[in-house]
């Protein structure tokens, strides 16, 4: 197992617009040539999508630019999501959510949730119109969807010596 981490910023209001952000469902089987067309259509536009999915185990099924990086450890992980938040957290519309002893808590609970084999999704209002989504996704497998293909492997890691 290796943990790929996402990150958008953008308009609060695009974020907002579920079906953006929702694999389309698949009429089965298709009626028409037509049908199969624009599901297939409709597939290649959420996929290529930098909206966060809905179903935080679907970024595996977006493009691999989309990853901000990969991790084979749970705690190298949640180090990149601490300092994602720290970064942006003077940013945060809420002091409430910006206060260092709850997002240390969020990070702990991230990792407990990684070394589970589960995925993290935080998100955070930055201004009035601007939102911040963050994500840890478990790949190869993912505990949620097993069957998704990983869309990058992680790094090789060097021979251990002898």
């Amino acid at each position: 197992m290796h943990i790929h981490a996402y990150s958008w910023l953008g308009e609060k209001e695009l974020f907002d617009r579920d079906a953006l952000r929702r694999l389309p469902d698949r009429a089965r089987p298709p009626a028409t040539a037509e049908d199969e067309e624009y599901y297939r259509t409709l597939v290649d536009t959420f996929r290529r999508s930098e909206l966060p999915p809905l179903q935080t185990a679907h970024w595996l099924l977006k493009s691999p630019h989309l990853i901000r990086a990969t991790f084979d450890e749970p705690k190298d992980a949640t180090a990149w999501l601490a300092r994602e938040l720290t970064d942006h957290a003077p940013g945060f519309l809420s002091q409430q959510e910006a206060d260092t002893s709850r997002l240390a808590r969020v990070v702990t609970s991230s990792a407990t949730t990684l070394t589970h084999a589960g995925d993290v999704s935080v998100g955070f209002y930055l201004g009035r119109t601007s939102f911040l989504s963050l994500a840890l996704v478990t790949c190869s497998p993912n505990r949620w969807a097993p069957d998704l293909p990983c869309p990058a492997p992680p790094a090789p890691q060097p021979p251990r010596p002898a």
